[in-house]
């Protein structure tokens, strides 16, 4: 059954905790009355054993064996290194404009 585990592909949010990321996965969901695909946001807990991913990577993670109480992903490698994309820069960014 290894090969049924969901392989998924994300952006790091925090890399805050002991050997876990937070990343969020953007999916695109269609609105059932007005056909308008609308876009939602998943987190996941994934462990990272070696704390090498930072916010802002692309990473992909797989489905692995309940870790802790919210932790059920396992950190398989990092695709990208932007961190043009930092959620931290955004949120300056987004704020300096107001």
């Amino acid at each position: 059954m290894r090969n049924s585990r969901k392989i998924l592909k994300g952006y790091v949010v925090s890399d805050k905790m002991d050997k876990t990321i937070t990343v969020a996965v953007d999916y695109y969901k269609k609105h059932f009355l007005y056909d308008k695909k609308i876009k939602k946001t998943s987190k996941f807990y994934v462990h990272d054993e070696t704390e090498v991913a930072k916010v802002g990577y692309l990473v992909e993670f797989i489905e692995t064996r309940p870790l802790s109480k919210n932790k059920r992903f396992r950190l398989l490698n990092i695709l990208h290194k932007d961190i043009s994309k930092n959620i931290k820069n955004k949120e300056v960014q987004y704020d300096s404009k107001k």
